[in-house]
């Protein structure tokens, strides 16, 4: 799936979205690229269709997943580690778990 982009023909007026909605929500389904909506000439608001949030979500989750990992190999290389057993402990103290 392509990652949309914003169009910057694809800028209106609240007042337009607002008036023509049907229109508007069917051409973000078939283009699934967002819309910058304005309010008086000042852009106040993007709207996009719901499958792809879901899918900016996905990925954004992802990137940071990725992020986390490569930052935990990092503190790794650094010789940042802490024995299991003392992060359970800490865990456990931290969140009020039992043994």
């Amino acid at each position: 799936m392509r990652t949309p982009v914003l169009d910057t023909r694809e800028i209106h007026s609240l007042t337009d979205f607002l008036r023509n909605h049907k229109a508007h929500v069917t051409r973000l389904k078939k283009t699934q690229a967002p819309e910058v909506l304005t309010v008086n000439g000042k852009a106040e608001v993007v709207v996009q269709d719901a499958a792809s949030y879901q899918l900016m979500l996905d990925r954004m989750h992802h990137m940071e997943t990725i992020a986390a990992i490569q930052e935990g190999m990092a503190s790794a290389e650094r010789g940042e580690l802490k024995p299991a057993a003392q992060v359970l402990d800490e865990m456990r103290a931290r969140y009020g778990l039992p043994r």
